[in-house]
Formats: C-alpha cells, structure tokens, sequence
C-alpha cells in the first residue's frame, strides 16, 4: 500500500543541463540546471526567477544548452552553490552560495564561441544546443512570482561524433550517450537498455520538424 509523503523536492530524475548566457559586460555565465525538457526542437526551462542566468537570457533573448555526460560529473559539481549575481540574494546566502564572476574558470569547463548566438557553448559537454527565448511563462503562482519557465527555440544541434549513430550522422546513438542525471538532488547515469521500445521501430524521420528538414535540405545544398 503506498503511503502519502511530502518530498520537499520532486527532481525524480531528469538531465543535467548547463546554461550558457551572457553577463551585462559581455562577459559568459554558467549555470547548472535539470529543470529541462523537450517537444520537437522546442524546449523549456526552469529557474529561480531572481536567478542571473534568467536575467540574462530574457534580456539577450538567447543561451545554449549544453548536456554533460558522466565523464563531466566533478566539472558540474564544481558549479554547485556558485551564483552570477552580486549581492547573493538571500535565499541563495541561506543556502551556501557564493558569488563568482567566472565560472567557466571555476569549474575547468572551457568557453567556445557558438555559430547563431552569442552566449557561449561549453567545449566539453558532447552535446550542445544553441537556442533563443521564444515566451516567458510565470510558475507555481503560490511562490508569488519567485519561479519562470522560459521557452526557447533550438536553432542548431552539435554532436561530438562518438555519441552519434554509425550510419546516420543526425541520430544520437542512446547506446553510447551516457548523459549526466540529477535525482532527488544527487548525481547518476543511466544504467544498461531494459527492454527493446517499440516506440524505437518508428523512423525518426517521422518526428522531424519541417523547419529541421528546411536545415537539412539547405546544408546538403551548400555542400
């Protein structure tokens, strides 16, 4: 019989994304997240909403995305309880953050310029997305507007190619991409396949926005 808890947190197992914006003086901001998911080439994001990063990307109107693997576990570690704004608020002062005005350097990760945006792309991660800010979308009202969902557009993918299919070079193999997982506030990867889905014998094609296909088609044409 299950019984009924009160978790202060649901994070039940999501990925580990880090946020890439930049600060007013045009310098690059990091910020780990694993409020993120996906429809399409659409995605939304969640986050204090007194927290820098937001603020910087409804103001640049555009961030990458970028997906570490399990290889990156101590880099991320390395961003926990760091924060880009100045004072710390006081939420953040209560739970042990401090400021920090590179986080790149902190962390080890390295900066790499995007090709649509400018917020910086992180070198290591094998998993990048460029994106802009689509809609802004208030969150949980009871937390009197201390939550936002900002929803973004994926302009472009990049794939280190170890995690990619052999045979086609725009399908992410899941067999080899190990990503980085938070549940319930503690680090994981995935474990080994459990079951063959038959959600997997349907061509990916078939999911693929027209304005993905539109990218394709005109790449194929420039070479």
């Amino acid at each position: 019989m299950h019984l009924t808890v009160h978790p202060s947190i649901l994070y039940v197992g999501t990925p580990v994304v880090l946020i890439g914006t930049l600060n007013e003086d045009g310098s690059p901001n990091l910020a780990p997240i694993s409020s993120a998911w996906w429809l399409g080439w659409n995605c939304m994001l969640g986050f204090g909403a007194n927290s820098k990063t937001p603020q910087n990307l409804q103001r640049t109107r555009q961030c990458t995305i970028n997906l570490p693997s399990v290889a990156e576990v101590s880099q991320v570690n390395g961003l926990a309880r760091l924060t880009g704004s100045d004072p710390v608020p006081p939420h953040k002062q209560a739970r042990g953050y401090t400021f920090c005005a590179d986080k790149f350097g902190a962390s080890g990760f390295t900066p790499e310029d995007a090709e649509l945006v400018d917020a910086p792309l992180v070198r290591e991660c094998p998993l990048q997305m460029e994106a802009e800010l689509t809609a802004a979308h208030p969150f949980a009202p009871e937390t009197n507007g201390s939550l936002i969902a900002l929803e973004v557009r994926i302009l472009r993918v990049h794939a280190h190619p170890e995690i990619l299919m052999g045979r086609d070079g725009n399908r992410i193999d899941p067999n080899k991409w190990k990503p980085l997982i938070m549940s319930f506030c503690e680090f994981y990867g995935l474990g080994e396949q459990v079951h063959r889905s038959r959600l997997a014998e349907i061509s990916e094609d078939l999911y693929r926005p027209a304005r993905v296909k539109e990218m394709m088609e005109e790449t194929t044409a420039a070479k």
